[in-house]
């Protein structure tokens, strides 16, 4: 049966005509077992695993993308438009990793495109990466080979194929560890947080909405600084201390446990976990909006959308997170500055943003707000940058 499946998949040009209509149609009778006109998850599953492909979650992922009508099925016509947009992006990706335009991929094609997202793949995985795709044994991939085997694959953009390839080659198993120990020891783990919660609030397949990309950064945010607020305490308050006050970061927090206790580490907390939800949502969900909304619109001969556009996304989203959240980061520092004072004098949130607004109005609550933005939006659109292709390298889809 996987013999005869495969001869149904578009073996024609890349163009749309009648001919390959009628290959959509013969495909999809194939795949609708009961022939009521409707292909579900279960019969596309089936078709699948004939075919010999037996990604876990591969068949509801593609009827969630195709159905239109949200009746849990496809039609000949959701099937068609589906097939035809995979199609599309599938020739996007196809074109960025032919470097040298002759209409065929090689292995040192994949190697070089794999290389300039930081992964080292052998010649050796890369001509076995490209035997999986080869139909004719020429040991190079052309436009139709490339499309037979990704059509009915849910994988369309690099970063989905690339996640394909590393799954069917073990020897890339050591290499993912050492990715993911890279990875773990930098900024980039609030990032990880951030995927993780992506995936407790998307169903299986589906492509997450907008508003769950803001409660994903949300979450991940406030998981990130309650983990490192006490290193945040101990930040301010050697950048306040007076000459000789602590011989060190371990004597500040030694001294700050002995005479204030605990809770002086997480003093300013609460303004700060108010700040970081609007900041880390709005970031990460503007970011992702952006460089989705870009890739729409300008993506031609690329499925990459380039550093400088991920820089741009990373700095303009970075700005509508600052703006948000910035006068509760002051009010927290402020917190922080005044946690060694006696408990009367020490003031609340509520009280220490009410005399910011009466002595200094408004704008008090951005006082600083300038330097902030010239040391956090480098940062942070950097970190973008250095998460996309981390995301690559660990094979996480969106």
């Amino acid at each position: 049966m996987f013999r005869a499946l495969r001869t149904l998949v578009l073996p024609g040009a890349r163009c749309w005509d009648a001919d390959s209509e009628r290959s959509y149609q013969d495909l999809f009778e194939s795949l609708d077992a009961n022939q009521d006109g409707r292909v579900d998850v279960a019969e596309l599953r089936a078709g699948l695993k004939a075919m010999g492909i037996f990604r876990h979650g591969a068949a509801q992922k593609i009827v969630s993308s195709g159905d239109q009508n949200k009746d849990g099925s496809l039609d000949f016509n959701e099937f068609t438009k589906y097939l035809k947009e995979h199609e599309k992006k599938l020739w996007l990706t196809f074109k960025s990793l032919d470097r040298n335009n002759d209409g065929r991929l090689d292995a040192s094609e994949i190697q070089q495109s794999l290389a300039e997202l930081g992964l080292d793949l052998s010649r050796k995985d890369a001509l076995k990466i490209l035997q999986s795709m080869d139909i004719d044994g020429t040991m190079v991939v052309d436009w139709n080979e490339w499309r037979e085997h990704f059509l009915l694959r849910p994988a369309h953009n690099l970063e989905e194929i690339v996640r394909h390839w590393k799954h069917s080659l073990v020897r890339l198993t050591g290499q993912r560890r050492s990715h993911t120990c890279r990875l773990l020891t930098g900024d980039e783990s609030h990032f990880m947080a951030y995927e993780q919660y992506k995936k407790l609030l998307t169903a299986e397949g589906k492509r997450i909405e907008t508003h769950k990309r803001f409660m994903a950064g949300s979450m991940a945010g406030a998981t990130a600084q309650t983990a490192i607020y006490p290193m945040e305490v101990l930040k301010t308050r050697l950048t306040l201390r007076k000459t000789g006050q602590y011989a060190g970061m371990f004597d500040c927090a030694k001294k700050i446990l002995r005479k204030e206790g605990v809770k002086a580490f997480y003093k300013g907390y609460v303004p700060n976990l108010l700040g970081i939800i609007p900041y880390a949502g709005i970031d990460l969900a503007v970011y992702e909006t952006l460089k989705n909304t870009w890739l729409s619109y300008h993506t031609k001969d690329s499925a990459n959308p380039g550093v400088l556009v991920l820089l741009c996304c990373g700095t303009l989203s970075s700005t509508c997170g600052q703006l948000a959240s910035y006068p509760l980061a002051l009010v927290r520092t402020r917190m922080q500055a005044k946690a060694s004072l006696d408990a009367s004098d020490q003031p609340s949130m509520t009280s220490l943003m009410r005399n910011i607004v009466v002595k200094e109005g408004f704008f008090g609550l951005y006082r600083g707000i300038l330097p902030n933005f010239m040391k956090v939006i480098p940062a942070v659109s950097i970190s973008y940058v250095v998460y996309e292709y981390m995301k690559t390298g660990l094979a996480i889809s969106k």
